[in-house]
């Protein structure tokens, strides 16, 4: 038990801050009790388990086929299903599953959606709101709770109780190849500071929010979908860092905590053994130590960090052994539901504890309203979910602008007089930051795809030459992860360098801004972090002076640009 002993004099010696429950969501009522009491003795043993268990459902397949789920609903049937995850399919087309699936239900149905930016980031038809890394950049912390404020709005019109968010995750790894840019930043501080923000926003519209991916994602090199990251980090390293916003938004009230696939060999030695089936882990570290007793929801076990080491109904299992209350995208529901029964029978597993799960999320259910469902209404519901979200992108995309550099102040605000081009990296076609451009400043615009070879570089240096006052360079549709170095290719990347050698520049990145690395010797530079046409028209207005910048780096790029740089005007 020498990792127990450890946790507790590093977590007391750090100041732990103990968990204070979201009371809203476990209110032990009279009412409350006794209907949670009634359903729980309702159910049979095999319909108790499966309250614990979270499936997919999807109203449309990856190339846009509507269909219906016939084993979601024989789940429901056979087994009173305890809670959804809603995936593909438009609004309308969910509202109406939802609706047929509570009628159907037994016992109500907890509906979830993975929605780090809404319901967009699973519906068609909605509009996302920003990423998390662009939040990041924006220093509003009124503006963060209202992102969260708007975010519960829309997912309690949806008829979705449960938000998979937000991501509390520090991304100190430049190259994590699967949180990066869903993160606020590499600042413990901010990431607190704003997830606390975005968690008390959402619950204030009786949605439960939901802190991922414990106890922390960001120091990764391996994508936890495909296999088992792993993280050698002392117990007082986790503390002081990867801990501290999980600590915070546990203090501050968040309903719920998602665990990470992720091997710690300081919380857990147990050979690929991930942290969400480690009963060090979750037991140990989650409920004992940090004291938290809000729902504990696995990350989905059919991603490879588990799949690659346990079998669907051992991997079920060894989640509960675990402590963990509810097992999202577990898989075979049958496999599942057997597996669970016999390790149940061979006291593998505790009946006990079960229990206690199981009456956890009915008392969740009973608080968020399940005890009396309520039909989604699906009259104007697409246009109910966009209703706040252009105006709350709008807001965050002049807010986040960051001027990196300005070696040249006749540049940035630019007077209209000038004699400029505007070369459009990533583009094949004009834009709306290439159309503001073209009507103040009738500039000659030039567009270079990462399909474009050199010679196609060469005719645009020979077309510029030094016939401009100024030349704006967009650098437009970036990747949003760091592979393939976001999708720039090498011929973009000299262009760019070459244009910037000989020209009067001011270069705008519409993407993430971990990309800015190949930029460090631009000499004026400003980063918008996204790429439509609400972020393209805020660009426009810090380079036409209707704006000035606001934002500041929520990561460190290289050696040249740290944390929290930016010319605030």
């Amino acid at each position: 038990m020498r990792y127990i002993k450890s946790l507790i004099i590093f977590l007391f010696s750090a100041g732990t801050i103990v968990s204070a429950q979201a009371q809203h969501f476990y209110k032990q009522t009279p009412a409350a009790t006794h209907w949670v009491d009634s359903v729980y003795k309702s159910l049979s043993k095999a319909e108790k388990i499966a309250q614990l268990m979270v499936v997919r459902l999807s109203a449309k397949t990856p190339d846009g086929v509507v269909f219906y789920d016939d084993k979601v609903a024989d789940d429901i049937r056979k087994y009173n299903i305890g809670s959804i995850c809603l995936f593909q399919g438009s609004p309308v087309q969910q509202a109406n599953f939802i609706n047929q699936f509570q009628e159907m239900a037994k016992t109500p149905i907890l509906f979830c959606i993975d929605g780090e930016t809404g319901v967009g980031m699973r519906y068609d038809s909605v509009a996302k709101f920003p990423d998390q890394l662009t939040i990041g950049a924006t220093n509003d912390k009124t503006l963060v709770y209202a992102i969260g404020k708007a975010v519960g709005k829309q997912c309690k019109r949806a008829g979705i109780q449960v938000d998979y968010a937000p991501v509390v995750d520090i991304n100190n790894n430049p190259n994590n190849p699967v949180i990066n840019f869903r993160s606020f930043g590499e600042d413990k501080y901010k990431v607190a500071k704003y997830g606390v923000q975005i968690m008390q926003g959402m619950q204030s519209e009786g949605v439960m929010a939901c802190a991922k991916h414990f106890p922390g994602h960001g120091d990764v090199a391996v994508d936890s979908h495909l296999d088992l990251p792993v993280i050698n980090k002392s117990i007082a390293q986790l503390d002081s860092l990867e801990l501290y916003p999980f600590k915070a938004v546990f203090n501050a009230g968040i309903g719920s905590v998602m665990i990470a696939h992720l091997s710690i060999p300081a919380i857990d030695s147990t050979a690929h053994l991930p942290t969400s089936l480690s009963p060090n882990n979750v037991n140990g570290l989650l409920h004992k130590q940090l004291n938290f007793h809000g729902i504990s929801f696995t990350d989905a076990l059919e991603m490879q960090g588990v799949a690659k080491y346990f079998p669907q109904g051992a991997a079920a299992v060894q989640s509960l052994k675990a402590g963990n209350d509810m097992l999202c995208l577990p898989g075979n529901v049958d496999t599942c539901i057997n597996a669970i029964e016999a390790a149940l029978d061979n006291n593998e597993l505790d009946w006990g504890n079960i229990e206690a799960s199981v009456k956890k999320v009915l008392l969740a259910k009973y608080n968020v309203g399940l005890h009396a469902v309520q039909p989604v209404n699906t009259y104007n519901l697409t246009n109910d979910l966009n209703a706040d979200v252009a105006s709350i992108r709008k807001k965050v995309a002049i807010n986040a602008a960051t001027l990196l550099r300005l070696n040249n102040s006749t540049l940035l605000p630019l007077a209209a007089n000038k004699k400029v081009a505007y070369v459009g990296i990533g583009i094949n076609t004009a834009n709306s930051f290439t159309s503001a451009i073209k009507d103040k400043y009738k500039a000659d615009t030039y567009f270079f795809s990462y399909k474009d070879n050199d010679e196609k570089a060469t005719s645009i240096l020979n077309a510029l030459g030094n016939n401009y006052d100024a030349v704006i360079i967009g650098l437009h549709q970036l990747g949003k992860y760091p592979g393939n170095n976001f999708g720039l290719s090498a011929s973009a990347v000299d262009l760019m360098n070459k244009i910037q050698q000989n020209n009067n520049t001011i270069t705008f990145v519409f993407g993430n801004p971990y990309a800015v690395k190949n930029m460090c010797n631009a000499p004026n530079l400003v980063v918008c972090y996204e790429d439509d046409a609400i972020f393209q028209r805020a660009a426009f207005d810090v380079l036409d002076g209707s704006n000035k910048p606001q934002g500041t780096l929520p990561v460190t790029v290289g050696d040249v640009f740290k944390y929290g740089s930016g010319i605030v005007k």
